[in-house]
């Protein structure tokens, strides 16, 4: 690292950024590490950089870091305000943050996403009763590792996870209810990795019926558990996540998943769909914070952070100094 960065990236998990910045190391990149855990800045600081990277997460609050979130976005709108650039920066940053306002977003865009109902009182699902289709999915708009998310089966249901342990409302008080869809095990979910706005490779995700899908090594490795936070609605019996290339990923899908990153102004990161039985692909998931799988890119003959690198350092030679 230097102590006068050209690059600087907000980051808060201990783990998951480490391989990007071997990368820039072994690229000789001056760059600096910004965690968002336990940090301070001012009102009238000029950047120290001349390009910031957001690598922030949702899921901080999963891992006692809670107030990492509203500091990296306060920061980030100040920095944005004070001049700076920041890729994955304040408006995406914000748009991971919410689960409703990517349901929006995928529903302006004329793409099918599912139905859902944003609350902050289980009693008030009851107006929309006509509306909701059981089994629903609970999920809370500040996602990150699954956590929280389980199938449910009833309002009153639901009103009893919330009376049973109100700390699942945390970290921000809001939650949707989603339309379930089902879809095929042995097929799993699609996420699509994009870098500078291009696809950088597509994999297929046996969930085997868990919610966390991070596709950190860290998080979910090839067997046993990893680090992040299993939630304890998800199966504990079940096989480990799986992970495999998807060259023959369809076309169609791309050119969708391109117009998700460009309308939601993302930089870097992932986009997901599931296909229904009767073959309709539904798009549901914005991530920022793109956890990049080294053995799913070496089968596309390549190291997916030295990617990462290589757009990171076409971006600082675009921005002045």
């Amino acid at each position: 690292m230097s102590s006068r960065p050209e690059l600087i990236v907000l980051h808060e998990h201990p783990e998951w950024q480490k391989p990007l910045f071997a990368a820039l190391d072994r690229r000789g990149v001056p760059f600096a590490a910004f965690d968002v855990t336990r940090a301070a800045f001012s009102n009238t600081e000029a950047p120290r950089a001349r390009l910031y990277f957001n690598q922030a997460s949702p899921s901080a609050y999963l891992r006692g870091n809670t107030r990492a979130v509203p500091l990296a976005l306060a920061y980030m709108r100040t920095l944005e305000r004070l001049g700076a650039r920041v890729l994955n920066g304040a408006d995406v940053f914000a748009l991971e943050l919410s689960k409703s306002v990517q349901a929006a977003l995928l529903h302006t865009l004329d793409i099918p996403t599912p139905f859902s109902l944003t609350f902050n009182d289980p009693a008030a699902l009851r107006a929309h009763a006509g509306q909701i289709a059981w089994p629903a999915v609970l999920k809370p708009d500040q996602g990150g590792s699954g956590a929280r998310i389980q199938v449910v089966n009833s309002v009153e249901e639901v009103e009893e996870i919330f009376r049973r342990d109100p700390s699942n409302w945390l970290p921000d008080n809001l939650f949707l209810l989603q339309e379930y869809l089902p879809h095929d095990p042995d097929q799993g979910i699609v996420r699509l990795e994009f870098v500078g706005g291009r696809l950088l490779y597509a994999m297929r995700v046996k969930t085997h019926g868990r919610f966390n899908l991070c596709p950190s090594p860290v998080c979910n490795p090839d067997d046993g558990e990893g680090i992040c936070e299993i939630p304890a609605h998800a199966p504990v019996e079940a096989p480990p996540v799986e992970f495999y290339p998807y060259p023959e990923v369809p076309a169609e899908a791309v050119e969708t998943a391109t117009r998700i990153v460009r309308a939601a102004k993302l930089d870097v990161g992932g986009i997901e769909y599931l296909e229904t039985p009767d073959g309709k692909r539904v798009f549901y998931d914005i991530n920022a914070n793109s956890n990049l799988r080294p053995s799913v890119a070496e089968a596309f003959g390549f190291d997916p952070f030295e990617r990462v690198v290589d757009y990171l350092v076409g971006e600082l030679e675009r921005t002045p100094r």
